[in-house]
């Protein structure tokens, strides 16, 4: 006798006797889930259209950035060890964002509520994946291009560097954020209270 009739044997001695439910003897688990009322859908539709009104980021030409070429930007007043830091993973990922195979309208439309979030919620530093050519021999990736170039347009930037292998390679950007007025309040609050 094979394991697999002996398993069934097994299974068959301990349900016993057991027969199905009648379909009509069921348990009620409630009222269906209703589709959401049309108020719902234009409330959504206006919150939606709203956020795309503020975002500023511009989908015109591009300088597209080659396939196997890091990108690498900061801001004035930005120390290189800073970035270096950023680059080897020196800062913790706060948050992610992921638009591989995305479309890039839907891109422009994550990134903006992503940048914007993050620094309200005085995250400093994020990862956003986007990936980039498999090939020694590919075109530079478009997605990749815009986001070095969308990044630029955020006030909140401060520096943005491509990953390393382990966090994605030339696939990866770490972007770090500007501390908000909120996190420099408390920055100066910790210190006073360090000093006496």
């Amino acid at each position: 006798m094979n394991q697999q009739l002996r398993d069934e044997m097994d299974f068959s001695a301990l349900v016993g006797d057991v027969k199905p439910l009648p379909r009509h003897n069921r348990a009620d688990t409630g009222p269906r889930r209703q589709q959401p009322s049309e108020a719902q859908l234009a409330r959504r539709e206006r919150a939606e259209s709203a956020v795309e009104e503020r975002n500023f980021l511009s989908d015109d030409f591009v300088d597209l950035v080659p396939a196997f070429d890091p990108i690498e930007f900061r801001r004035e007043g930005i120390q290189q060890g800073v970035v270096d830091k950023l680059k080897h993973g020196g800062y913790p990922v706060q948050a992610q964002l992921h638009l591989l195979r995305r479309p890039l309208a839907e891109c422009r439309g994550l990134i903006f509520p992503f940048i914007q979030d993050a620094y309200a919620n005085d995250l400093r530093s994020v990862l956003i994946v986007h990936g980039r050519g498999r090939d020694i021999d590919s075109p530079p990736n478009v997605l990749r291009s815009y986001v070095a170039k969308w990044l630029l347009q955020f006030d909140e930037v401060q520096a943005y560097i491509s990953a390393q292998p382990s966090d994605g390679g030339l696939g990866a950007t770490w972007v770090m954020l500007r501390k908000s007025d909120r996190a420099k309040a408390n920055n100066r609050e910790r210190q006073q209270k360090r000093r006496g």
